[in-house]
C-alpha cells in the first residue's frame, strides 16, 4: 500500500485577526506547518496552535517567512544570505521552545510564500536555509518543492527531504508553481484537487497549465490553511486517497 504525507500551513492569526479553521484542518492532517511570527502567527497563536497539533497527533515544524505582515510573506524581499541564514535560525528557535515548552518534537520546516519559491529556484538561497536547518538541528527535515534547488541543497547537506505537491495549485511546464498573479494558479474544486494528487501520487505525473503532462515526486501534500474551502478540500482529498488504498500517515 502506498502511503502520503498531508500537510497544512496553519497558526496564522495573529493579534485580532483571525484566519483559517485551524482546529477542524488539524483533524485531517498529518503535519502542521505553524507560522513563526514574521509572516503571520503571534506568540500566543503559536504556543495554543502547537499544543493543538499535539494533542492531535499531528507532526509539528516550523513555517518560516519573510517579515512581511502585510504582504502575507508573499512578496519577494532581496536579503543578504546570511541575513536569510539567522531569520530562519530566529523563526525555527520561537516554535522550538513552545515545542519543547508542551514535552513535544519539532519534526521539520518549511519555508513560507515567496521564501519558499525563491528558494525553490535559486541554489544560494536554498543553501542558506539549508545551512540553517542543519545548523540548528540536523535530525530536523526539510518539506520543499518536489525536483526544487531546495531538494538538491537539503540533500548535498545530508538533511531528510520530504518533496512536496500541492492540491489546490497549479503547475508550470518547468514543475514550479503558477504565480498568485496568474487568473489560473489555484484550483477551486475540491475534486479536482483530489484528481491531481491522485495522478502525482500513482502515477508520478501532473497536467500542467500548459498542456502538458511532467513527471514530479511526493512524499507530502500541501493544502492551505487559509483558504475559505480548506476543510472541505481536506476531507475531499483525504477520502480519496483512501479510497485509492493511499495510507495518509505522518513520516516516520
Amino acid at each position: 500500500m502506498k502511503s502520503i504525507d498531508l500537510n497544512s500551513d496553519i497558526g496564522e492569526s495573529f493579534g485580532i485577526y483571525s484566519f483559517g479553521n485551524d482546529e477542524q484542518i488539524l483533524d485531517y492532517i498529518t503535519s502542521a506547518n505553524i507560522a513563526c511570527g514574521y509572516h503571520a502567527g503571534d506568540h500566543n497563536v503559536m504556543h495554543a496552535t502547537v499544543k493543538l497539533a499535539a494533542k492531535k497527533g499531528v507532526a509539528i515544524g516550523a513555517h518560516p517567512g519573510f517579515k512581511d505582515l502585510i504582504g502575507f510573506g508573499r512578496r519577494e524581499i532581496q536579503m543578504p544570505l546570511n541575513e536569510i541564514y539567522n531569520s530562519i535560525i530566529y523563526q525555527i528557535g520561537a516554535l522550538y521552545a513552545f515545542s519543547k515548552l508542551n514535552g513535544c518534537k519539532l519534526a521539520h520546516i518549511k519555508p513560507h510564500g515567496a521564501l519558499y519559491n525563491m528558494a525553490a529556484r535559486d541554489m544560494k538561497i536554498a543553501e542558506a536555509i539549508a545551512n540553517a536547518v542543519y545548523d540548528f538541528d540536523k535530525n530536523l527535515s526539510i518539506y520543499a518543492l518536489s525536483g526544487s534547488c531546495l531538494v538538491k541543497a537539503a540533500k548535498e547537506k545530508g538533511l531528510k527531504v520530504l518533496e512536496e505537491v500541492f492540491a489546490d495549485r497549479t503547475y508550470r511546464a518547468d514543475g514550479t508553481l503558477t504565480p498568485r498573479s496568474h487568473k489560473n494558479s489555484l484550483i477551486h474544486s475540491a475534486k479536482e484537487a483530489a484528481e491531481q494528487i491522485i495522478n502525482i501520487v500513482l502515477h508520478q505525473k501532473v497536467y500542467t497549465i500548459d498542456g502538458t503532462y511532467i513527471k514530479i515526486n511526493a512524499d507530502t501534500v500541501c493544502v492551505h490553511g487559509d483558504t475559505a474551502d480548506a476543510v472541505s478540500f481536506l476531507k475531499t482529498l483525504r477520502d480519496t486517497l483512501e479510497q485509492n488504498n493511499i495510507k495518509v500517515e505522518k513520516p516516520s
